[in-house]
């Protein structure tokens, strides 16, 4: 029915209503320690495990969704301690409200600002919020937003660590490839420059020219080492380099860019979609990184998504492709997903993969329960409610 022009829907509003928000910080150890770049410069140390943050929203329905984000190294008990702190504004609000509800949270912790470890606080929540609304629809969460395909390429990382001999680079090579996955990347910024030609040259005459394979920098070189050893990885048809610069040198990204024919991508350490907005403006990338968990979850990386695509670049999501792999079939463009197993033993369901490609799932929401290990791993526990 109409009134005066306007649009009246006759359709009853949801009554329904957040009822509580369940918050876990859990450690999930690695069964290896992980080393890349920064490692052997110095700057950090090898990586034993995760520090995951787990929101679980409830509604006055019965309803319940998941969400997650994550921090390396430090930033745990930051995330968890800042979403305990703003979860209680959501108490009582519409759950289908999403940026909405994303706009409350921030201005809880405004003093904190709008990136780093109070963003990605926000983020498990903002997932969960996301992943509750899928269910209630009844589709998965690439279905809501709107899938471009079924099916998105993966690479695999965990492979290709700078602390894995020569040797252990070919077979992990051979059983990524034989477990499906479309391709590889090896991490360089080794202090010797010739270590990183060597191991690229082994993995490329090891595998042929077919396979697509990528190189990540972690930022370690300064603007002319990265030229110089861009020019001499031109004779490895890579997919990119990653991360050649300082995540916030937009300018010498887009030097750098010019100046090669091999694409540059970056982004992943940045925590907030203005970040990556300089990415975009400097022509800085032509491959663009975000991490869902880093920027604020899935509302702003939405937003990015879009500014992404209107600038014309490919899309890789960082790490967690879990979530990714739904936002990421999303995306006009033909983007790539990062294969980690690392968060598995946190979850009940696995990812499947064929032919290069991951499949999307097709249960409701991101499609994940976590598995009967998460208690074990859990350090801290906190619900915050009407009651609560």
């Amino acid at each position: 029915m109409t009134t005066g022009g306007t649009l009246m829907s006759t359709a009853p509003g949801t009554l329904d209503r957040i009822r509580e928000i369940r918050l876990r910080s859990v450690r999930l150890p690695l069964p290896t320690p992980i080393s890349d770049a920064k490692v052997l410069t110095g700057r950090q140390r090898p990586m034993t495990e995760v520090a995951m943050l787990f929101a679980e929203v409830s509604t006055t329905d019965g309803l319940t969704g998941l969400g997650f984000g994550y921090a390396k190294r430090a930033g745990g008990p930051a995330q968890f301690a800042h979403a305990h702190e703003v979860a209680p504004v959501l108490i009582g609000q519409d759950p289908n409200d999403i940026a909405r509800l994303w706009t409350a949270m921030v201005w809880a912790g405004a003093s904190v600002g709008r990136s780093g470890a109070a963003t990605q606080a926000i983020a498990a929540i903002d997932n969960a919020l996301w992943d509750l609304k899928a269910r209630r629809a009844g589709l998965s969460l690439a279905k809501l937003l709107g899938a471009h395909r079924d099916t998105v390429r993966c690479y695999n990382t965990s492979g290709g660590f700078l602390h894995t001999p020569v040797e252990g680079l070919l077979d992990n090579a051979d059983e990524s490839l034989q477990r499906g996955l479309g391709g590889l990347k090896l991490k360089v910024g080794h202090p010797e420059p010739g270590v990183d030609l060597a191991r690229v040259a082994a993995v490329r005459g090891h595998v042929g020219p077919d396979v697509p394979l990528m190189v990540d920098a972690n930022q370690q070189w300064d603007r002319a080492t990265a030229l110089r050893m861009g020019r001499a990885l031109e004779q490895f048809d890579l997919v990119w380099i990653e991360e050649p610069l300082d995540a916030y040198d937009a300018a010498g990204h887009a030097r750098l860019a010019d100046a090669l024919d091999t694409p540059i991508a970056s982004g992943e350490m940045l925590t907030s979609v203005r970040e990556h907005v300089e990415l975009i403006r400097a022509g800085a990338v032509d491959t663009i990184q975000p991490d869902a968990p880093r920027i604020g979850g899935i509302t702003q990386f939405t937003t990015l998504m879009v500014l992404a695509d209107q600038a014309g670049l490919a899309l890789a999501p960082h790490y967690a492709m879990e979530l990714h792999v739904h936002l990421a079939a999303a995306y006009p463009g033909e983007p790539w997903v990062e294969h980690f197993d690392w968060l598995e033993p946190l979850f009940v369901e696995r990812i499947e993969i064929a032919g290069g490609r991951m499949v999307v799932p097709d249960r409701p929401g991101v499609g994940l329960t976590l598995s009967d290990r998460v208690p074990g791993w859990t350090v801290a526990d906190a619900t915050v409610g009407a009651n609560g």
